[in-house]
């Protein structure tokens, strides 16, 4: 069983924030830096779909550089899977990808009737598979994703930014 090494177990319920000047260090792309720019929260002035398509593009490209981790050491105890995405990012230190913010939330949003939405995941689900299908699902996302088609789901949701981790600058 992947699940019967010894762990560190951590709490999701942790406060602590990421430092915005953090490096992301890759073996394979070397170091760079985490773009720490917050997204405006007024979109009136994206007056073209160029500019929110170069905005998309800017944004792939940037996650398409990160790598996902390989080596996990650590269960993070978690009851949404919206937590275990917050814990996520905090102990790896890095972004995830909007699409996958967003399948998260669907995610959580799917549970409710289920007659189990309010026992914790980790009791339905093991933490280290349900970490390890959240770094899958963020592998395909950051390598596999057209920024054609985030631009046309930013368009459509004027709240996209909610699901956008802060990685990149304003055009």
């Amino acid at each position: 069983k992947p699940w019967s090494d010894q762990v560190d177990v951590i709490s999701s319920d942790g406060s602590s924030s990421l430092d915005s000047e953090m490096q992301a260090t890759d073996e394979s792309r070397g170091t760079f830096p985490a773009i720490a720019v917050p997204i405006e929260r007024n979109f009136q002035d994206m007056t073209s779909e160029g500019d929110l398509i170069k905005r998309a593009e800017m944004y792939q490209q940037y996650m398409n550089q990160i790598t996902v981790p390989t080596s996990r050491g650590s269960l993070i105890p978690f009851t949404t899977w919206m937590g275990l995405g917050k814990s996520i990012k905090q102990l790896y230190r890095q972004p995830l990808h909007y699409l996958t913010n967003v399948q998260l939330r669907r995610w959580d949003q799917e549970r409710i009737g289920s007659g189990n939405e309010d026992e914790p995941l980790d009791t339905i689900i093991h933490p280290a598979k349900a970490e390890a299908m959240i770094w899958l699902v963020e592998e395909i996302h950051r390598r596999t994703s057209s920024h054609y088609f985030i631009a046309n789901l930013w368009k459509s949701d004027p709240l996209y930014h909610t699901f956008v981790d802060s990685v990149f600058p304003d055009l």
